[in-house]
């Protein structure tokens, strides 16, 4: 009998609800930083260097995500991943000490919710979809902007009326509800349920290929993965370390409430939703490389204007601003790399060059922590991302696509 759903729909709409819930453990160090910073003996820099030390392994999780997946399976590691999560976060309402919240509330939760937040997406749209890839990958992206706009408010009002501990293990426990969903529905690829990926030419036959050995090997003597790794490193700078964690510190010390200040990420977060879904449809019709031109552009303007905000017009200005291409960028760098070095290499090479991501979003985090100790304010920071993320867009030109000179990787071949 024909089925009337193609099940990688119901994959898609697990992982939406897995990219949600990572989404808010990513936002918690931005939500909860200036709660934390009422303990005693916490600075703004030493809790930005816990927040740092959590992206670092949060980028580096990726790769191992990628390896883990071929090996493992899809389930197994978001298993893994919501294991450690959770109790990571349910730990971090017990900590006392600084060393103590680098470790578990960063690095053991950077782990935890690194293992699913940059190669699950990515492996579901190449493993279930030919078709709408550009789409289906938006979409996940989307759940994570969608994350975004639920948690930060939720969590800055828990952090003002409870404390931040409360945030963290109220995280926890939503770590912990999601293991059924996961176990029941989440399929590691279409063969499991008798599919083919859709979009497949009909006559066709479809074999999931494991990553090739060798593969980072081969992809680190390109300029092609350095480019991606590189303008990728940007995004990560100029996104989830400096906007990501140190937004709502900012905007109080322009005079803005933290409550006003979330507020202003979740439009942020509705944008950012637009955005990606936008920058999805058309990554399936231009080239990838003008829209990352277009995106990092856009967003070192947006950025250089940040620091000359003090009313609620202009806040609201640049969250839709800043919100539309908050990680548009993550659809057409996703396509990018699957045209360069193979969509069955894609879990494996997107985590590296998410690692890279994650890296410039923890030297930003730090720096711009220390920044705002030494100086008083974020204003230098935000206006060296600014140049840099524009910079970044005309990087993103030197990329190269399959051609004659470039090799391409077919996943299927005549019945």
């Amino acid at each position: 009998m024909r089925r009337v759903l193609f099940y990688g729909w119901v994959v898609v709409a697990v992982t939406a609800v897995v990219a949600f819930a990572t989404a808010g453990v990513r936002a918690a160090p931005g939500a909860l930083l200036l709660s934390m910073t009422q303990e005693p003996g916490w600075t703004t820099a030493s809790v930005s260097f816990a927040a740092a030390a959590g992206l670092i392994v949060f980028g580096l999780s990726g790769p191992l995500s990628g390896w883990l997946m071929g090996r493992i399976g899809v389930r197994n590691v978001v298993v893994v991943s919501l294991l450690i999560t959770a109790g990571s976060l349910l730990l971090s309402g017990l900590v006392r000490e600084i060393w103590q919240l680098t470790l578990v509330f960063g690095v053991l939760s950077g782990i935890g919710s690194g293992l699913v937040a940059s190669v699950l997406g990515p492996t579901v749209a190449t493993r279930w979809f030919v078709r709408h890839r550009g789409v289906v990958t938006a979409l996940l992206g989307a759940s994570n902007s969608a994350g975004q706009l639920v948690f930060f408010p939720v969590l800055t009002t828990v952090a003002v009326g409870a404390g931040w501990r409360a945030g963290a293990v109220l995280l926890g426990v939503l770590s912990l509800i999601l293991l059924p969903p996961v176990l029941l529905w989440l399929r590691n690829d279409p063969a499991e349920v008798g599919a083919r990926p859709l979009g497949v030419t009909e006559g066709a036959v479809h074999v999931t290929r494991p990553p090739d050995r060798g593969v980072m090997r081969r992809a680190v003597r390109t300029s092609d993965f350095w480019f991606l790794a590189g303008t990728f490193f940007i995004c990560g700078a100029t996104s989830n370390g400096l906007v990501g964690q140190h937004f709502i510190p900012h905007a109080v010390d322009h005079g803005f409430t933290p409550v006003a200040a979330s507020e202003a990420l979740a439009v942020m977060g509705v944008f950012n939703f637009l955005g990606t879904i936008a920058s999805g449809w058309l990554t399936d019709r231009w080239d990838p490389r003008k829209l990352l031109l277009a995106y990092y552009s856009f967003r070192g303007i947006s950025l250089l204007y940040l620091p000359f905000i003090h009313d609620t017009v202009s806040i609201g200005g640049f969250a839709i601003l800043f919100g539309l291409d908050y990680i548009a960028t993550v659809p057409p760098t996703v396509a990018l790399v699957a045209d360069r070095f193979g969509r069955h290499n894609v879990g494996v090479v997107y985590g590296w060059v998410f690692a890279a991501h994650m890296f410039g979003a923890a030297i930003a985090a730090w720096v711009a922590g220390i920044v705002r100790e030494h100086v008083g304010d974020y204003a230098a920071a935000f206006v060296a991302a600014g140049w840099i993320a524009i910079i970044a867009g005309f990087a993103a030109l030197a990329i190269r696509r399959p051609g004659s000179d470039v090799p391409t990787t077919v996943e299927t071949a005549p019945a």
